[in-house]
């Protein structure tokens, strides 16, 4: 029995040998397969137990397929923008065809490349499946599902136009302009200080022209009518100015007073009586009352709230109560509803009217209703995200600039003031996501686009002496461009290029891991198909999870080794010498059976 047990024993070896060779050869075939992992053989031995050791019988020999898909290939350069390798781990999720029918495949071949319908296909036909992008980037809910994959489709049959959706805009304004006076003008922005045009674009690709108007201001305050310029704080009320003694005003806010001011002809001998412009300023700068004064720049009297005192809205109130000192000093009062025909109060008031309107600061956040204008509460426009810290010492009252952005229809789109504090930076509190813009929205352009909203970044502005400067102006639009490219990203997006110097990222490849990607099914073309021993599917994002990087313009060649697959050869071959030398001597052993008689 053992005779004939050693010649089966012997032809089991011919056939796992035979298969072992088998595995070299196509491990050898496809040395030059892109994505290609090699198989190796495994033997085992089948042994055949007898019920006592004085006995022996033979067993024989067994081969199993070792895939070793987890073993990185090289990593060879191409020239083709939409090539990528996976280094480390993960596969990429493809299919012989977009049919709903077609079973998903999983493969390491990332020869990716065009075809006539504009999907990308591998060397072997494949179709790549991946993420789509929402306009803002992000991925799908159900990004953890194969069904939440496409087709990559990069055929664009129009080209993309992209609609200007944030702007950014660095300039320095020249601290040195004269303060505007617009006491007597009635929303005058046709004189602005220094203009800038800004380009953007619509939904339908077409050029915008943005116009910003600068105009140099103090902010919200009571000054002199323009009646009375070129005063000194020496100036004495009576002889130089010709105002009577024993006129006098009061002055409030709504954190104090009312402060009265008496006029005398003499050396003031008690607290509130003023003879000079200086002692009208000191005395309402020592009162507490959240009032300031100064001289502007053209010689006129500055009386101004205090828009930060205790951080909260300030209110300013200017009454004659003996003769009439503060139209004398150019101060020129307006009805305020109510308040008395020589009553000026800086706050909005519905109905009020005349010349002198200031701003409405409420609890430190900025309106922009312009100063000194006849506007009513019913035309405001506001730049929400100016909140000016209340009571910061880099506040700075000669600081203000007013803003207009004019539509290319010549329609204000908005206006408001803008403060620099006293080392040239813009003051301002930055919004809940760190920026500072002037937010744009709706904007109607009168040729069938869609309304348009735009994000202003101006935290760049600044405010130093010396000529106007624009630094640099950028947006995020552009106009109709064609495609001239597509490329593939270390993090698996699928970029297109455009003429217009545009891109968009259409897609997102992911990198599908298993448990154990030596127990896959092996498929034609170099793929490979999920079972119970592979484990189930995981999508990751590249770089995330436990999944590789995809290396652009890079392919993954074969992970054979010639040297190794040669020697291996050697091997088998001299196994498979040896058990037919085996079959070869039980044959003659058989044959010195047969000739016993």
């Amino acid at each position: 029995m053992s005779l004939f047990g050693s010649l089966f024993t012997g032809v089991s070896g011919l056939g796992a040998q035979s298969q072992s060779t088998a595995m070299i050869a196509n491990n050898i075939a496809n040395v030059n397969t892109v994505g290609f992992k090699r198989s190796e053989a495994s033997f085992f031995s089948l042994v055949t137990t007898e019920g006592r050791s004085s006995l022996y019988s033979p067993g024989t020999v067994s081969v199993n397929r070792v895939q070793r898909v987890d073993l990185q290939g090289p990593i060879q350069q191409t020239a083709s923008a939409t090539d990528a390798a996976i280094s480390g781990n993960g596969f990429f999720t493809v299919k012989r065809d977009t049919g709903a029918d077609q079973e998903f495949l999983y493969t390491r071949s990332g020869a990716f490349s065009e075809d006539s319908q504009g999907l990308l296909r591998n060397t072997a036909g494949f179709v790549l499946y991946g993420w789509p992008l929402d306009s803002q980037g992000d991925l799908p809910a159900n990004q953890g599902d194969l069904t939440s994959l496409v087709p990559v489709d990069v055929a664009f049959l129009g080209g993309l136009t992209r609609p200007t959706s944030s702007a950014e805009l660095s300039l320095n304004l020249d601290a040195s302009e004269g303060d505007e006076n617009l006491v007597d003008a009635t929303d005058d922005l046709t004189n602005p200080h220094f203009t800038r045009g800004l380009t953007v674009f619509d939904s339908l690709g077409q050029a915008q022209v943005l116009t910003f108007e600068f105009t140099k201001n103090y902010g919200p305050h009571a000054t002199a009518g323009g009646t009375i310029n070129d005063l000194l704080a020496t100036d004495n009320l009576v002889t130089d100015l010709g105002l009577t003694a024993t006129n006098s005003f009061d002055i409030s806010s709504d954190l104090g007073g009312p402060l009265t001011l008496t006029v005398v002809a003499g050396t003031p001998a008690l607290p509130g009586e003023v003879q000079t412009v200086n002692d009208i300023i000191t005395e309402i700068n020592n009162a507490g009352i959240g009032v300031e004064a100064f001289l502007g720049n053209d010689g006129e009297l500055v009386i101004q709230r205090d828009e930060f005192a205790g951080g909260v809205a300030n209110s300013l109130t200017l009454t004659n109560t003996a003769g009439t000192p503060l139209t004398a000093l150019g101060i020129t009062l307006v009805n305020g509803g109510g308040l008395g025909p020589d009553v000026f109060q800086s706050d909005d008031l519905a109905g009020a009217a005349g010349p002198l309107r200031s701003n409405n600061l409420d609890n430190g956040q900025f309106a922009d209703n312009p100063p000194y204008s006849n506007e009513t509460n019913t035309d405001t426009h506001t730049f929400p995200a100016f909140q000016f810290l209340p009571g910061d010492a880099q506040y700075n009252n000669r600081g203000w600039w007013q803003v207009n952005i004019v539509h290319p229809n010549g329609t204000s789109l908005s206006r408001g003031l803008i403060n620099f504090s006293s080392d040239g930076r813009l003051n301002a509190r930055p919004d809940s996501n760190g920026n500072i813009d002037i937010n744009l929205t709706q904007i109607d352009w009168g040729n069938g686009s869609e309304a348009q909203s735009i994000d202003v970044d101006v935290e760049r502005f600044s405010q130093f002496s010396g000529n106007y400067d624009v630094i640099f102006s950028d947006q995020n639009g552009a106009e109709l461009g064609l495609r001239t490219g597509v490329e593939i990203t270390r993090d698996g997006i699928i970029v297109a290029r455009f003429s217009n110097g545009a891109t968009s990222d259409l897609y997102k490849v992911p990198l599908v891991t298993f448990s154990n990607p030596n127990g896959l099914t092996e498929v034609s073309g170099t793929a490979y198909s999920e079972n119970e021993e592979s484990g189930e599917e995981n999508l990751r994002e590249a770089g995330r999870g436990g999944a590789g990087f995809l290396e652009p313009s890079t392919i993954e060649t074969s992970n054979v080794d010639l040297a190794d697959e040669f020697a291996k050869l050697i091997v088998s071959q001299r196994a498979f010498s040896a058990n037919t030398r085996v079959i070869n001597t039980v044959d003659q052993m058989t044959e010195d059976l047969l000739r016993l008689r």
